[in-house]
């Protein structure tokens, strides 16, 4: 048995603690079944991004003649596209070892990590102990109970985005983030994309801004919305999905399957029956606010936890738990700011903070449409908008959400105010540079002063 300092199990937002730790002289064990990086460099936002980019200037140009230009797309080189983000990120990715190689008190060790007990982590031949262990195995994507399902072959959003040969059609299981990114990649590209979707799209959002979403997205794509699934078959073709929509049953071929409907947690092989580690229902890690599990030294961070389901998030959790229980810097509990989100499709999606209630008659709410601006004319958009809430009492601005082009750009400007506890009046007197998008925030900021002024005369 080897022994450490501390342990940490996950090398994507667990990055955030191995080398500093090491850098205070303690010894560190790191441990990592897959590539090094975690999910958000290797299976997740980075190269989705890269990918989801091309997959915008490929709309764009087919598009051009809105702008009076003509223009398209005369091929789409998918294989090439694919390998050269697959070597940018692998190439990132294998960086990683040589630093920890040459960093002073950090070991490497590849292979799963399987608690023997609370202090005690077998990986592959090897055995370590510490006193303090981190988890940050993150999650992976769930696979709903389908019958047929197992019998067929289906993409993940790991193994889609490693996918050379673009499929001609693409039947994509989901309505929620990963599913409406990735749908929107292969349908940009060229593939005929239909969507199987439990409920509705983007379920977590603002209502305006749903409503705004599927209006745009059905209208670009084929979707099966609030319908439910009955059967799974391999055909010559593909896979067959037969679904129940509307009362009616009817059958959906394609080329490829891509199962996008969620996420449960990295925990199932970490035999967490041996320590006293709580589990939630759901399989996340039961914590507390200071991160630390119900077993004794155990702490978690990121998806795995269970909290919020962004690289961002982990990444501010992970400075937390060096912060608290590495560096001894910090006493007091785990304080999120206010936690922005974006999705990365078409239409593009933002928010931050609040989302409208049922009874809104607490708040201030103003909105503006992004052709109501002058970039807004120049971009010719036809959809998005801005949505601001402030509280009626203290008029300090309490969510923002944008729906549009940079979108998730754009909510940084919000963000900001957010954090600083702006009031209506401070956004109304800021100078936003004319003609660009912010000023669609700021007029929807003023819309919020004229529904100001509407209530206190009323």
């Amino acid at each position: 048995m080897k022994s450490f300092d501390i342990i940490v199990i996950g090398t994507g937002g667990g990055t955030k603690i191995v080398r500093p730790a090491a850098a205070l002289g303690y010894r560190v064990a790191v441990i990592e079944k897959g590539r090094l990086g975690g999910t958000c460099l290797n299976h997740g936002c980075i190269p989705s991004k890269m990918l989801i980019h091309s997959a915008e200037v490929a709309e764009t140009v087919a598009h051009a003649d809105r702008f009076d230009l003509e223009a398209s797309v005369n091929r789409v080189h998918f294989s090439q596209l694919v390998n050269r983000v697959s070597a940018a990120i692998d190439a990132e990715s294998d960086a990683i070892e040589p630093v920890y190689a040459r960093t002073e008190n950090v070991t490497l060790f590849k292979g799963a990590a399987r608690f023997i007990s609370n202090t005690v982590v077998q990986v592959g031949d090897a055995v370590v102990t510490a006193p303090k262990i981190v988890i940050a195995t993150g999650a992976k994507a769930r696979i709903p109970e389908i019958p047929g399902l197992a019998r067929v072959s289906y993409l993940t959003y790991k193994t889609a985005l490693r996918l050379t040969q673009q499929p001609e059609s693409l039947i994509v299981i989901g309505g929620g983030y990963i599913a409406v990114e990735l749908g929107h990649y292969f349908a940009a590209l060229g593939t005929a994309v239909t969507f199987v979707v439990r409920s509705g799209l983007v379920p977590g959002e603002d209502r305006d801004v749903r409503a705004e979403f599927e209006r745009v997205f059905k209208a670009r794509h084929t979707v099966y919305d609030y319908t439910t699934i009955e059967a799974i078959d391999a055909v010559a073709e593909g896979v067959s999905v037969t679904v129940n929509h509307k009362g009616a049953t009817q059958r959906l071929v394609a080329a490829q399957l891509l199962v996008a409907a969620g996420t449960v947690p990295e925990t199932d092989s970490l035999g967490l029956e041996n320590t006293d580690i709580q589990c939630c229902p759901k399989g996340f890690i039961q914590t507390d606010d200071h991160a630390r599990t119900t077993g004794k030294g155990v702490v978690a961070l990121g998806d795995v936890r269970g909290q919020c389901f962004f690289r961002h998030t982990a990444n501010f959790e992970g400075e937390y738990v060096f912060q608290r229980h590495v560096a001894g810097t910090e006493s007091g509990p785990m304080r999120y700011p206010h936690v922005p989100h974006a999705i990365f499709t078409n239409p593009q999606v933002a928010g931050v903070g609040v989302s409208e209630p049922e009874d809104a008659s607490g708040l201030i709410i103003g909105m503006n449409a992004y052709q109501e601006s002058a970039m807004g004319m120049a971009l010719r958009s036809e959809h998005g908008f801005v949505k601001v809430l402030f509280d009626r009492t203290s008029l300090r601005l309490v969510g923002a959400h944008i729906i549009g082009p940079e979108a998730a750009t754009m909510i940084h400007t919000c963000m900001a105010f957010l954090h600083m506890k702006a009031t209506l009046s401070d956004m109304a007197g800021l100078m936003y540079i004319h003609p660009a998008l912010p000023e669609v925030i700021r007029n929807a900021v003023r819309n919020a002063v004229q529904n100001k002024k509407q209530a206190v005369s009323a």
